[in-house]
C-alpha cells in the first residue's frame, strides 16, 4: 500500500493518481491537513480505477499525527510500504527578515515530519523485505550556492537531502530503498515573479509522477539515495 502526504492538490495528488494506475500498488491513502474535499476527490478517482483508498488527516507538524496517520493508514488499506512525501511548506522571504519562528515551521514542515513518517513505516516496511520511500526537495537543493529569498527552504531541503542519504546508506540490503524527487518550475506551482519564463521549461505535474512511479517500482530495485531532478535544463 501508498501513501502519498499532501495527496489532495498539486504534486502529491498528481503522484497518488499515477501510483493508483500502477498494477503493482493495491491502493493508495491520501493525506491531507485543511482541504477535505479535494481529498475526497482523489480518493474517488482512486477508487474509480479499482484501487483501495482511503483520505486521511494530520497536522503533520506534529510527531504524533505522523505516527497515527501511519497507523490509521495500516488499519484501513494494510501495511505502508511506499511512503511519498510531497508535504513540506514553502517560504519566499528576504533571509534577513525572516523570523525563529518561520525559520521554524519550514524546518518542521519539510525535514521533521519526513523523519517522522519515515521512522513510523521503516518497521513493516523491513519485516516485509520491501519498501520505498520518496522525500521531496527542489532543483538545486544540491548546489550550495546563496539563496537570499528562500534561506530556510533551502537549508530546509538540503538537511532532507542529508536525511536521505543517511537512511538509504542505513537500510542498504533490507529490501528499502530511500531516494529524493527534485521538481524544477511545474504547472500550478509558484513561478518567479516579474520573470519570464522560456516556453519548454516549465513542466508538467505527470512528469513528476512518472519519476516517482519509476522510483518505487522493482525497475529501480538497485536506485537508493539518489535525488532524481525534474526540472528540463531550468537553472542547472
Amino acid at each position: 500500500m501508498a501513501l502519498v502526504t499532501g495527496s489532495s492538490r498539486g504534486l502529491g495528488r498528481a503522484i497518488a493518481l499515477r501510483l493508483a494506475e500502477d498494477p503493482a500498488v493495491a491502493g493508495v491513502a491520501v493525506h491531507y491537513r485543511s482541504e477535505r474535499k479535494a481529498a475526497l476527490e482523489v480518493v474517488h478517482l482512486i477508487r474509480s480505477r479499482g484501487k483501495r483508498s482511503t483520505a486521511i488527516w494530520a497536522d503533520l507538524y506534529q510527531e504524533k499525527h505522523c505516527l497515527r496517520m501511519l497507523d490509521t493508514a495500516g488499519m484501513r488499506l494494510g501495511t505502508v510500504n511506499i511512503l511519498v512525501n510531497t508535504f513540506g511548506p514553502f517560504l519566499m522571504k528576504p533571509w534577513n527578515e525572516t523570523g525563529s519562528a518561520e525559520w521554524q515551521r519550514i524546518y518542521r514542515g519539510n525535514v521533521l515530519s519526513a523523519l517522522h513518517c519515515l521512522r513510523a513505516a521503516l518497521p513493516g516496511m523491513k519485516a516485509g523485505r520491501w519498501g520505498r520511500v520518496i522525500n521531496f526537495g527542489y532543483h538545486r537543493v544540491e548546489q550550495w550556492a546563496a539563496f537570499p529569498g528562500i534561506l530556510p527552504y533551502a537549508a530546509a531541503k538540503a538537511a532532507l537531502l542529508l536525511l536521505t542519504r543517511t537512511v538509504a546508506a542505513a537500510e542498504a540490503g533490507s529490501g528499502v530503498t530511500v531516494n529524493m524527487v527534485s521538481p524544477g518550475l511545474i504547472r500550478g506551482g509558484r513561478l518567479p515573479e516579474g520573470k519570464k519564463v522560456r516556453a519548454g521549461l516549465v513542466g508538467e505535474p505527470s512528469d513528476v509522477a512518472e519519476a516517482a512511479a519509476y522510483l518505487v517500482s522493482d525497475r529501480a530495485a538497485g536506485v537508493t539515495g539518489a535525488n532524481l531532478i525534474v526540472a528540463g535544463a531550468w537553472k542547472m
